[in-house]
């Protein structure tokens, strides 16, 4: 297990470029799994289940190539956002496609309104163009952290 700067939401270590999934479900785990990896998720399957119930209260695909699966969960350790990047999408119920950009935002059950504080600033900037392309062009998880801390995480 690696542990990276839990005072920033994304690093190098929750990230995924090129990810490879089929379903939305594959994709979430996969960068659940980096949560668990990193220390900032204590319970893999816990987690898993929370946003499964998040997800089945509605579709967390929005236009223009995202997917934002997220929940609150006592198996959450820091506030975190998983990001997975890949050219082939992956659906998550976005009526104009699959996702090319996944945010698995993950609070801390106690977190008050953390997480939609955080779903908010990302999408204030998730409505530039610019910065989603920015996040597509990347080529390695240390870049996309890197947008994401400087752009998000002011």
């Amino acid at each position: 297990m690696t542990t990276s700067d839990h005072s920033v939401l994304t690093t190098k270590d929750i990230v995924i470029v090129d990810l490879v999934a089929d379903t939305k479900e594959d994709a979430t785990r996969q960068l659940a799994q980096k949560l668990v990896d990193d220390g900032r998720v204590t319970d893999l399957e816990g987690f898993l289940e929370d946003v499964a119930a998040r997800e089945a209260q509605m579709n967390t695909g929005l236009p223009g190539g995202i997917g934002i699966p997220h929940a609150r969960s006592s198996f959450v350790v820091v506030p975190s956002v998983a990001i997975g990047t890949t050219s082939v999408g992956v659906p998550f119920g976005a009526l104009d496609g699959p996702a090319n950009l996944i945010f698995l935002i993950a609070a801390p059950d106690g977190a008050n309104d953390e997480h939609l504080h955080i779903l908010a600033a990302l999408a204030r900037k998730l409505v530039h163009d610019d910065f989603k392309q920015s996040l597509r062009d990347a080529k390695t998880p240390s870049d996309v952290a890197k947008i994401i801390t400087k752009e998000v995480q002011k």
